[in-house]
């Protein structure tokens, strides 16, 4: 892309709060020198249409703003990233995830990123990320959720052929819920803080108690 072109991608909106530019920022190609530019921009602009609107605004809706750590990757910045191991799966697991303008070997469309939730950070402790992956579980039409150790910090993604599936590295590498598993225990969150005043919660959810 040009100069010119890669402005007007950046300034697409995909949901009330995120545009495109949100999603493009890496510290791998800014060192690098990579062009993190999709191959087929219709195509990541679809898939990250639906990953806010559909996982990341609900989320925003209930908890807040929320942070990008991660989001659009290009197939040659994630080929590098995984060739030198920083922390990047293979091309072909990334496709319909991070690299979101090409379909996965199925051929279906997907988006994901790597979001931190402050609201999580500030109300609940580590040891109930469970009771939080679940209760966006029962609210979310979302791929899969892999929960890292830092607090509160995630990879969530959009997929036209969802898994909904949870993994998490914390405390150590396990399953929260399979493919297909119905999810058991209390999904009540009742924090020790009412939701910032910066945003309306939900009426009729239970999530915030006064």
């Amino acid at each position: 892309m040009q100069i010119r072109e890669l402005d007007s991608f950046g300034r697409v909106r995909l949901s009330r709060h995120f545009f495109m530019r949100d999603f493009l920022y890496s510290e791998v190609a800014a060192k690098h020198g990579i062009n993190n530019v999709p191959d087929d921009p219709d195509l990541a602009i679809a898939t990250g249409k639906r990953l806010c609107t559909e996982v990341l605004e609900p989320i925003v809706s209930m908890f807040g703003p929320i942070a990008i750590r991660s989001g659009f990757r290009s197939a040659k910045l994630n080929e590098f990233a995984s060739a030198h191991r920083l922390q990047c799966a293979s091309n072909e697991k990334n496709f319909a995830y991070h690299i979101w303008d090409h379909r996965d070997v199925q051929g279906h469309s997907g988006a994901a990123a790597c979001i931190v939730v402050p609201w999580v950070i500030d109300n609940l402790q580590q040891s109930r990320l469970d009771d939080f992956a679940l209760f966006l579980h029962e609210r979310l039409n979302y791929h899969r959720m892999v929960f890292f150790r830092s607090h509160a910090t995630l990879n969530i993604g959009w997929h036209e052929a969802p898994r909904r599936e949870i993994l998490s590295y914390w405390p150590k590498p396990r399953t929260v819920l399979r493919v297909g598993q119905a999810a058991q225990g209390s999904l009540s969150l009742e924090p020790n803080h009412m939701a910032p005043e910066t945003y309306q919660r939900p009426a009729g959810d239970l999530l915030f108690r006064s």
